[in-house]
């Protein structure tokens, strides 16, 4: 059994279930950074357990993509993942690695693993052109997860 606090009934999470936590959520926070200039924003994901990678798509309505210039600048990124069903029971997983574009011949696995759990809000018209569809992978190096059950 993985490690207790005896105070906040807070446990360390074992990599089976960090692994169904990406799995299953499909949305979270990506954290980047420029030059000590923090940057947030909530994104769907995909997630190829095999390869260890969180895959992005970023959408460019304009000229310029804030998320874009953030991406390319930061050196490493963090990703954040919970669940939290009621008051007295959670679970948080963040993941951090190096942030890079995805090469044109991933794109057919890319799609493959986003269509497997990315959750996609409806958040510009379909008639709305975009500029530009980047695609982003997270080469996962280092992983948490701890979880509280009332």
């Amino acid at each position: 059994m993985a490690p207790e606090s005896a105070e906040t009934n807070r446990i360390v999470m074992p990599d089976e279930e960090i692994d169904r936590i990406l799995r299953e959520e499909g949305v979270g926070v990506l954290s980047l950074a420029d030059d000590g200039v923090a940057y947030g924003l909530p994104l769907s994901f995909g997630y190829d357990a095999d390869r260890n990678r969180l895959y992005f798509v970023f959408l460019r309505p304009g000229e310029t993509s804030r998320k874009t210039e953030f991406a390319e600048r930061t050196a490493r990124a963090s990703f954040t993942v919970w669940q939290f069903p009621s008051r007295y029971e959670w679970q948080s997983v963040i993941v951090e690695g190096e942030l890079h574009p995805i090469e044109d011949d991933e794109w057919h696995h890319v799609c493959d693993v986003l269509e497997d759990n990315a959750k996609y809000p409806s958040l510009f018209s379909e008639t709305e052109s975009m500029q530009d569809i980047l695609g982003w992978e997270l080469r996962i190096d280092q992983r948490s997860g701890i979880q509280r059950h009332g």
